[in-house]
């Protein structure tokens, strides 16, 4: 509706622009529209990545789903409002609206009866600090190429 408004101004500022000056104000609106919308994509895309070598890097459980249940959550958000403000103000943007509340809603509540479901079966979080297995547990553990 805002982005709407401004575009209509824009137009307008245009139309009694003095002859031989183009200001072409609705072109750098949507330049900036794009602009935001990679920006908001991107952004997403570097949580979710920060969330997968969470995943891969925690040294247990409870601390790579919090690492999922955080990060997949926020960039997911990010993508869909990055496609949102790309996309425009369409039935599409209503769309991806009603997409990123269900995720609100689903992502954190799934992480947390993950985790709930995990500690009932008795999976202890691990306490203190983290010391990483020396290499020769790992050899004797059968991890190949190691």
């Amino acid at each position: 509706m805002i982005i709407a408004t401004i575009m209509m101004a824009g137009a307008e500022a245009t139309s009694h622009a003095p002859a031989g000056i183009t200001l072409n104000f609705t072109q750098i609106l949507y330049g900036l529209r794009v602009l935001i919308a990679g920006a908001a994509i991107l952004v997403g895309l570097f949580f979710l990545l920060a969330g997968t070598l969470g995943v891969l890097r925690l040294p247990d459980f409870y601390t790579r789903i919090h690492a999922a249940g955080m990060t997949d959550t926020l960039g997911a958000e990010l993508i869909l409002l990055g496609l949102m403000v790309q996309s425009g103000f369409s039935q599409m943007t209503l769309k991806l609206l009603f997409v990123a509340f269900f995720l609100l809603l689903t992502g954190p509540t799934a992480t947390h009866a993950v985790a709930n479901a995990a500690y009932r079966a008795g999976l202890k979080p691990q306490l203190g600090p983290y010391r990483a297995p020396d290499v020769d547990t790992i050899r004797k553990a059968g991890r190949p190429g190691l």
